[in-house]
């Protein structure tokens, strides 16, 4: 390995390195199956007759401006709103990012719980019973100060808000977050 190293410098590796993606990007782009061409109207609505909505993003307390469209009651995709006050036309990447945590097909959409070292759903009222049961229990044994509250730069403003909400009705002040914003 040392003797390659001493034959190629480090500017001749990236010269190399750049022709070698330039000539893989080309032949990638070449190919008809990767570029689609779109109509005008395609790229305009993408999903006809599907409603845009000006709202706010949801991820932090900034209020960035954003333009959802929505489909029967499905949220489709959005885009930043240009003329909105505070974020002038700008989006922060995880704002960006909102849509793909909804369409997500890894994501949790109903309760489950371990029966016999497996996965089973279960039904909200069921979950919230024995989570409700075990918490009182855990409240009655050791106080409400033996629970902490963990807050988390996935979950938006509002839901923030409710996390220190049910930490102060469940009577403690334990609460943290990691956020990186």
């Amino acid at each position: 390995m040392s003797a390659l190293n001493n034959r190629l410098g480090r500017r001749s590796f990236l010269k190399l390195g750049a022709i070698a993606s330039a000539f893989s990007a080309s032949n990638v782009f070449a190919s008809d199956e990767a570029i689609k061409a779109s109509s005008q109207e395609e790229l305009r609505q993408a999903y006809p007759n599907s409603k845009k909505v000006k709202t706010i993003c949801t991820h932090c307390s900034v209020g960035c401006g954003v333009v959802a469209e929505v489909k029967d009651g499905m949220w489709l995709r959005h885009e930043v709103a240009q003329d909105h006050p505070v974020s002038a036309g700008g989006h922060c990447c995880k704002g960006a990012d909102m849509i793909d945590k909804y369409r997500a097909t890894n994501r949790l959409r109903f309760p489950i719980e371990k029966v016999g070292g497996k996965w089973k759903r279960t039904s909200w009222d069921d979950a919230m019973g024995k989570i409700a049961a075990k918490l009182s229990a855990i409240r009655e044994q050791h106080g409400p100060d033996a629970v902490m509250w963990l807050g988390s730069a996935k979950v938006s403003n509002e839901q923030s808000y409710y996390i220190r909400k049910f930490a102060a009705f469940f009577g403690t002040n334990n609460i943290d977050h990691q956020a990186r914003i």
